[in-house]
């Protein structure tokens, strides 16, 4: 879907000042367009006021608010509200309720109570949805759908344990195929029938929790079981309004639900986006982390332009230390979305509650709906900023660089008895290479082991453990054609099913070495390598290798495998694959990898970069070339721009050296 327009909005909830309606929500629609507001998410905890009784339907507050948008000029993301239900269902039906890992039920309250196995919970969820979509298929106002609210969580009750041994079956069509891809003779626990599987309990002496295999399938059941609900949740919303797009807002690397599986199923990915900013040089890495976590969010939805769904534009209230961030943090956080891929910049929330646990929640007005306040006039320069950004609007990334990040991967990782068992910092190696690749000058798309790898010049795939089916021979054939493979330790130790392999490892004559052992790291520990005449220390982890036709780039320099190889090199068909075989730092990474990219013909969007600035680029259908400078510093910086560029908005040129203001994102045009 590409926008004609960038999203500029909120969550909001009318129903909560529905005894004010007459004075509030017309000063709402006033306001939002004093604040240059073009859309707003209603509905999404609204299911008491949509349904306060059990079949007894009240849309008439609904319809004044729909119709109030579109009167005021502005869009509805109207939400479906699962997210949150109302205490008649809980005790009407209380199959809806969740059991947690101790088979202990739990009672009404929260948000994410539901269990999706529960046929109440979904007879209900698609009576209300089918209803919302017949009635608001035609509205004028109504610009996309939100389905439910930050999808989370597991449960264990009877029925979840039933649809468990289904997914089981359906997966492995054999007990015996189950237990050997289970490795069940291990402790004696060969099941007879899939009715003897239930879920992975806590505490360990409850039940099943420590078998790896186990605790994958679980985990994958539980992410496919969501999704399920979720394309279940859209039926009625496809039916009745094919021409309307569908989203739910994801968090980033949450961990329980395979995003790129999700995002398979979505129309638009769309996110919500709460860095804790500091105010200080502490905000330079937070910036790198929301880079990260932008780029994963496209990735997600196929690079396509996502959606920031949700950002504070204050501070937050549910952190330990609710910093304030200081002036120019909210256009900071709003156009660093944009230079990332999104055509949104939204918040949580609208107007702020009285009461809830978000009452002090930064919004963009405080309950008594006044203007004059500095989050008012900071979402008021994010629209002027959005307004000079606009001809990027619906524009594309086209990277040279894959870097991988898989959800099945960071499970089995999780669950593996080894090296830093329970700690192997999947996410943050991932992370550490996305931001020395960035701190190199390069764009970066996000994929999972399942996307196509042919449009790429490079691929780099940290840490990936677990090989799912045919990615080895995948990496393999891109290397052949020519491509730029990068591997790390803990490559390829593990298939699908997280069992060792029996034959050569896939990945070996792919990387030229064999894997021998993998030495995990204290405090006392200590390693480092040299690479182009600098010592680079090594920390937390160093695999032991022996070299099966790579050429050795680097060796340890201490330890009892000094002299033994640290970085090698395989060539592969007209391509080539690197692996390093230890854990090193962001700055390690970002020389080491600008190094190998560069003799490999992968030029960078920017060389240069000074420590706190990433660089962007969004391309229009018409050929046009959007650059983005994004000085996360506090402080002013100059950078060379390589070529002839236009200043987006004011249209002034842009070549050679130029200042990048303290903490700002800077837009251009190629000429």
């Amino acid at each position: 879907m590409a926008n004609k327009f960038f999203l500029h909005g909120a969550d909001y909830n009318p129903e909560q000042w529905i005894k004010y309606k007459d004075t509030v929500w017309k000063e709402d629609m006033l306001r939002a367009k004093e604040a240059g507001i073009n859309e707003l998410n209603v509905g999404i905890f609204a299911w008491s006021f949509l349904e306060p009784e059990d079949g007894v339907y009240d849309f008439s507050w609904l319809d004044e608010v729909m119709d109030m948008l579109h009167e005021n000029g502005m869009k509805a993301i109207l939400a479906t509200p699962s997210g949150a239900r109302p205490p008649w269902l809980a005790e009407k039906y209380p199959s809806v309720l969740r059991m947690d890992k101790e088979r202990k039920p739990h009672v009404f309250g929260g948000r994410h109570n539901g269990c999706v196995s529960s046929p109440d919970f979904q007879r209900k969820v698609l009576e209300i949805n089918t209803r919302l979509a017949q009635r608001y298929a035609n509205h004028p106002a109504l610009y996309m759908w939100h389905v439910s609210n930050e999808y989370n969580n597991d449960c264990h009750c009877p029925r979840c344990q039933k649809a468990f041994q289904e997914w089981l079956r359906a997966r492995y069509g054999t007990i015996d195929n189950l237990n050997d891809s289970w490795w069940n003779t291990f402790w004696s626990h060969r099941f007879t029938s899939f009715e003897q599987v239930e879920s992975p309990t806590t505490p360990s002496w409850l039940g099943e929790c420590e078998s790896p295999n186990h605790n994958l399938a679980w985990r994958r059941f539980c992410s496919d079981n969501l999704i399920k609900f979720f394309q279940m949740e859209c039926e009625p919303l496809r039916k009745y309004t094919p021409h309307i797009p569908i989203t739910t807002n994801l968090m980033q690397t949450f961990p329980g639900i395979d995003y790129f599986a999700q995002g398979r199923v979505m129309d638009v990915s769309s996110w919500d986006n709460y860095p804790q900013w500091r105010g200080d040089e502490r905000d330079v890495d937070i910036s790198y982390d929301a880079s990260f976590k932008h780029d994963l969010m496209r990735g997600v939805g196929g690079q396509k332009p996502f959606l920031m769904m949700e950002s504070c534009p204050g501070a937050v209230n549910w952190g330990g230390v609710n910093t304030l961030p200081p002036p120019g943090t909210v256009l900071y956080q709003g156009l660093q979305a944009i230079a990332h891929g999104s055509d949104s910049v939204q918040y949580f929330q609208f107007r702020a509650g009285r009461g809830g646990s978000e009452q002090f929640h930064g919004s963009v007005l405080p309950p008594d709906g006044s203007a004059d306040t500095r989050a008012f006039r900071e979402v008021t320069e994010v629209s002027s900023a959005l307004e000079k950004l606009q001809p990027a609007c619906g524009s594309v990334t086209r990277n040279q660089i894959a870097l991988v990040y898989d959800w099945p991967n960071r499970w089995a990782l999780d669950y593996a008895w080894m090296a830093h068992r329970g700690n192997q910092k999947y996410e943050d190696t991932v992370r550490a290479h996305h931001t020395a690749l960035v701190s190199a000058g390069y764009g970066v798309d996000m994929i999972d082991q399942l996307c196509d790898l042919t449009p790429y010049k490079a691929v780099i795939a940290p840490m990936v453990y677990l090989l799912r089916d045919g990615f080895a021979e995948r990496l393999t054939r891109f290397a052949e054609n020519g491509g730029l493979v990068y591997l790390t330790y803990l490559s390829g130790y593990v298939n699908e099913e997280s069992l060792r392999h029996v034959t050569t490892p896939p990945l070996e004559a792919l990387t030229g070495v064999r894997t021998d052992e993998i030495d995990a790291y204290d405090q006392g520990h200590e390693n480092s390598f040299l690479w182009q005449s600098k010592a680079w220390p090594i920390k937390e982890m160093a695999q032991l290798s022996t070299p099966r036709g790579a050429q050795v780039l680097a060796t340890y320099q201490q330890q009892f495998y000094q002299g033994q190889p640290v970085l090698t090199r395989n060539t592969v068909g007209s391509g080539v694959c690197y692996t390093l075989q230890a854990r090193v730092d962001t700055d390690c990474l970002t020389a080491v990898l600008g190094d190998l990219l560069r003799q490999h013909g992968v030029t960078p969007l920017m060389e240069n970069l000074p420590h706190g600035v990433i660089a962007t680029a969004r391309y229009g259908e018409e050929g046009e070339e959007f650059l983005f400078l994004l000085n996360s510093n506090r402080e002013d910086v100059t950078v060379a721009l390589n070529g002839a560029y236009t200043w987006l908005g004011s249209g002034e040129e842009a070549q050679g050296e130029i200042i990048l203001k303290a903490f700002t994102v800077n837009g251009f045009v190629k000429k």
